[in-house]
């Protein structure tokens, strides 16, 4: 196959797969919606570059085939003569159905006998995966009840051939399915939860429920090695070993000055163009929140040079006088498109719908939360973990100078009340060991002591209804907010309620 047949299957498979993961030697290596790429065929060679904030990776690409969803390439590194393996994966987890269904009924068995071993003074009733969509349960996790006398617990496992992500997910289906129980159960108390998850795949989970309310339920975690069908209790109010780094805030206006003749250039095509600082060397330009260029330092020889770099998803090119027309193209389509009044079915409409949303909030934080000032707010700050890279949407302060954490969901998602508790113990951790002033955030403020706020926005009709339920379990230390905006947010961000977590019981909301 040519070299530019290959581009074109390659760019083609690509944009349809936004989610995909790139696998190097049985490992992933990137993913793509945290990721850039860029696509060559000059000189008769096809030349993939994939690049994020972790590692950089050009590979010349000799052939592909696609199979059962998969992207397989043979590509040379550079200096090799020998073509090594490269495979693109729209889904993480490429089991076939019957693999995953043989799997899962193994792990129940494993987890039934390590469960009676290790539990001998309880009675271990029915144990089922089955999907049941009224309470939001799929087919990942195995779910039963502990029972003894008239007590009882619930216990939830998820087996280790499942994706990370469905195993930090598993606090969130344990907490519904503990909930779930107490409903069902009535003539038993059931006291708390056993989660189970697999060795050394624990830290997400042990974060969260570290964070959890004690008073409401028992919160145990334990690591299932189903290969010996051992399980270890972890000490999940221990937060000694949580490994967390925060990034130097950097000075923007020395990096706005640095790239001046491109902001210049850029805001002449498109005035309403945000200009967000990523680093000291390389700033983007996002349009209500789509990404749709960088300027960046480039090292020419022994000289540093800008470049600015182009495209509304993973895929990027750099901008010459070749293609300067064709990047013009873009951002006036751009601009007619990504406006509240755009046409919603074009994919530049409907492309990240956060990041547009957490945009209009960083214009006018006090809108979601009067407590909240508006200067200074930060937008996507890093925050590194053992377990995972990810970003807090936006970080603020409030009229006494208390920290707070706003996380942001455009869509209906049942993962936002402990996806904000991610952020919000990271946040608490830093900020009690004085590190956001010592790293340069939010100079000439002295900030308060005490935990942050958590701010949590969705707009009103795609507010998930297992998120009430979520709420009751976090720990009263944990003052958040769910603050609903009106489904029309693009054309104003109004909040049309909210709920609050003070003086509450386990059970009743204030509005």
């Amino acid at each position: 196959m040519e070299a530019a047949s290959l581009a074109r299957t390659l760019q083609q498979y690509l944009a349809e797969a936004r989610d995909a993961v790139v696998m190097e030697e049985g490992a992933v290596c990137f993913a793509l919606a945290r990721s850039h790429y860029s696509i060559s065929a000059e000189h008769g060679k096809c030349v993939l570059h994939l690049w994020s904030d972790e590692r950089n990776t050009v590979r010349r690409v000799v052939s592909l085939e696609q199979k059962g969803g998969v992207l397989r390439l043979a590509v040379l590194r550079f200096g090799q003569s020998r073509p090594s393996k490269l495979e693109i994966c729209r889904d993480r987890d490429r089991r076939t159905p019957s693999a995953r269904e043989a799997s899962r009924m193994g792990y129940q068995q494993r987890l039934r006998r390590a469960l009676a071993r290790h539990f001998p003074e309880f009675t271990l009733g029915q144990m089922t995966s089955a999907v049941d969509l009224e309470h939001s349960f799929g087919p990942v996790y195995a779910r039963g009840v502990l029972r003894r006398g008239r007590s009882a617990f619930s216990f939830l496992g998820v087996n280790a051939e499942e994706t990370q992500s469905s195993v930090d997910a598993a606090l969130t289906f344990g907490i519904l399915w503990l909930s779930a129980c107490r409903e069902s159960l009535s003539g038993l108390q059931v006291e708390g939860l056993n989660l189970l998850v697999p060795p050394g795949r624990s830290a997400v989970v042990r974060e969260r429920m570290a964070h959890l309310d004690r008073g409401a339920a028992k919160w145990q975690l334990y690591e299932f090695d189903e290969r010996g069908e051992e399980l270890l209790q972890l000490d999940t109010a221990d937060r000694g070993n949580l490994a967390t780094r925060l990034v130097q805030c950097c000075d923007e206006t020395a990096a706005r000055q640095r790239f001046a003749a491109s902001i210049d250039h850029i805001r002449a095509l498109c005035p309403e163009a945000d200009a967000a600082v990523l680093s000291p060397a390389e700033i983007a330009f996002r349009l209500r929140g789509l990404e749709f260029a960088r300027a960046r330092v480039a090292a020419e020889g022994f000289r540093n040079s800008q470049e600015i770099v182009f495209g509304t998803g993973a895929a990027e090119s750099t901008l010459t006088n070749r293609n300067a027309p064709e990047f013009e193209g873009v951002v006036k389509q751009l601009a007619e498109v990504r406006r509240s009044a755009g046409p919603r079915a074009h994919p530049c409409w409907r492309m990240h719908p956060e990041r547009w949303l957490e945009s209009l909030a960083v214009q006018n934080i006090s809108s979601l939360d009067d407590r909240l000032v508006n200067v200074p707010v930060y937008s996507q700050v890093p925050a590194f973990s053992a377990a995972d890279r990810a970003m807090i949407d936006v970080l603020a302060a409030t009229r006494d100078s208390r920290m707070a954490v706003v996380e942001l969901k455009a869509d209906e998602d049942i993962h936002l009340p402990l996806q904000g508790l991610d952020y919000w113990a990271r946040v608490e951790w830093h900020h009690a060991r004085g590190e956001f002033t010592r790293f340069g955030y939010f100079p000439g403020m002295k900030l308060a002591p005490g935990s942050p706020l958590l701010v949590l926005v969705a707009p009103a009709f795609h507010i998930h209804p297992a998120t009430d339920t979520l709420l009751r379990f976090l720990s009263p230390e944990i003052d958040w907010t769910l603050a609903a905006v009106d489904e029309h947010w693009r054309e104003e961000l109004r909040v049309v309620f909210r709920k609050r977590a003070q003086n509450l019981s386990p059970g009743s909301f204030a509005a």
